[in-house]
């Protein structure tokens, strides 16, 4: 039996952060491999700013020197109603039958379904495992506690929680924005993708 992690993010771009935090996931929780799965620009709750072809294109060239890491396009091939992440680890559960899936997730996530306001979210915490990551300001232990859908959910086993260490918090938008100023991002995010960027003109016209 394996241990698999899906990592879901909108890697609009993805960045060493992304990586750097695959990478870290995959080590302490001793996953075989992560699965980098990036939104797609159907979802109704977020608002992409580059079309799926160029982020794809991305994440596979920002991957490919890494055996751990699988880029997969499950979501960007759903119709807009049924992307849903209970029904992404469904999914996913049924594609790897002998191994452990593990949902990969920051800890703003794991308040915003505490406080309900996910989709199937009672049905989510209740039949999978996730690995969260610390996020500044987040107690997550009081975060469990405090909601009736992660704490009667919990076995015990339900949360890997993960304090990482080290504080990398550069994101995709702050990537993003620098490019619309003529700034210079180029290291932190892979060569690849910073080149790839510059080549096909994206995020000049960034709005938040």
């Amino acid at each position: 039996m394996g241990k698999i992690g899906i990592y879901g993010s909108s890697f609009d771009p993805i960045t060493n952060v992304h990586l750097w935090t695959a990478s870290t996931v995959a080590h302490r929780c001793n996953l075989d491999k992560v699965i980098f799965l990036p939104c797609s620009n159907k979802r109704k709750d977020k608002r992409m700013k580059t079309e799926d072809e160029h982020r794809w294109k991305m994440i596979l060239m920002a991957i490919e020197d890494d055996e751990r890491f699988i880029a997969d396009d499950h979501e960007m091939e759903q119709d807009a109603w049924k992307i849903f992440t209970y029904d992404t680890m469904e999914h996913f559960k049924k594609k790897f039958p002998n191994d452990e899936v593990y949902f990969i997730m920051g800890a703003d996530l794991l308040v915003d379904i505490g406080a309900g306001k996910w989709s199937k979210g009672d049905k989510l915490v209740a039949e999978n495992k996730f690995i969260v990551m610390a996020r500044d300001g987040i107690d997550m232990l009081t975060t469990i506690s405090r909601s009736p859908i992660l704490r009667n959910n919990d076995d015990g086993n339900t949360f890997h929680l993960i304090d990482k260490g080290l504080a990398m918090e550069i994101s995709s938008t702050y990537i993003r924005e620098e490019f619309a100023m003529g700034g210079e991002p180029k290291y932190l995010l892979p060569i690849s993708c910073y080149n790839y960027i510059k080549e096909h003109n994206l995020y000049c016209k960034y709005e938040r």
